[in-house]
């Protein structure tokens, strides 16, 4: 099972920052309830495992977890480094609260942390313009100097225009709350139906549109396909059961909806960069017997 950690983050600390080097990674994949910015550096080579998201990692990292039950970790893969920094910042869910983040000068943060649900990655260009101010938030004594510092970094990476969404919807369980009224029902009958056969007409009507209309409505909204968005949905829910069950592979692929074992080896690898077995092998490798 996925360990569950309990932080150090008092009930009387808006944050817990820590400051390590080491040689290697070897916490297992876990989750908590807080939300974490964790910056990694010098450690090209390793993996990142954030909900079905795994990807290898340059010298530089950071990324933003923002679901409470969204499994992590950072592990060793190809990582050769002796010399890994690691600066993890966690803070509540409530530090902000949601009458906050719906006045206008926090808008843009609350936008970044619905998006970081489902874990957010920055590219090396953002992390080159935070890095002193990351620099400075860690090394000020003043508590509440870090606090203001690290509003301000928020701030900063929330108006980023180039960070990526990690983890898939239905593997991470999180809704977008920004959608429209339209796209969000939906999506809910989407993932509501994903064992079953999903049919165009049957969702335009759903909607009061015509099936050529609700095409272009979906991707005008979401940028995807439907029928993308439906794979990815699958896939999401097929890396959830290889994560979660005991099923085979063949078992998973037939009850998330696919029709062919090859079809839905071939795209899992392409979508994820694994092939179901050696996602569900890297998890177990990453797990911690409870």
């Amino acid at each position: 099972m996925v360990l569950n950690e309990i932080t150090p983050l008092s009930e009387k600390d808006c944050l817990y920052i820590i400051d390590r080097q080491k040689n290697e990674f070897t916490y297992p994949v876990h989750c908590h309830n807080e939300l974490e910015l964790n910056f990694v550096e010098n450690a090209a080579g390793a993996q990142r495992i954030v909900g079905d998201s795994v990807e290898t990692i340059g010298n530089l990292d950071l990324v933003l977890i923002g679901g409470k039950n969204l499994e992590h970790t950072w592990s060793q893969g190809e990582c050769s480094s002796s010399i890994i920094r690691e600066i993890t910042i966690q803070f509540p869910a409530g530090l902000l609260s949601p009458e906050l983040l719906g006045k206008t000068q926090f808008s843009a943060i609350g936008t970044m942390l619905q998006r970081a649900e489902h874990g957010l990655a920055f590219s090396s260009t953002t992390i080159f313009r935070v890095y002193a101010r990351l620099e400075q938030l860690v090394r000020d004594e003043d508590r509440f100097h870090q606090y203001l510092m690290f509003l301000s970094l928020l701030n900063e990476l929330a108006h980023s225009t180039d960070s990526r969404v990690l983890a898939s919807s239905s593997f991470a369980h999180a809704v977008d709350d920004s959608d429209s009224r339209r796209i969000r029902k939906i999506k809910n009958y989407i993932n509501d139906h994903l064992t079953e056969p999903l049919r165009q007409p049957d969702m335009a009507a759903l909607v009061d549109m015509s099936p050529s209309a609700f095409s272009a409505f979906f991707k005008m909204h979401t940028g995807r396909t439907l029928s993308d968005y439906i794979i990815d949905a699958k896939l999401g829910l097929a890396g959830r059961l290889l994560v979660d069950s005991n099923k085979t592979i063949a078992e998973i692929c037939y009850e998330c909806g696919f029709n062919n074992l090859s079809n839905f080896n071939r795209l899992f690898k392409a979508k994820r960069g694994y092939t179901p077995r050696d996602f569900r092998t890297l998890y177990k490798k990453n797990k911690i017997l409870v």
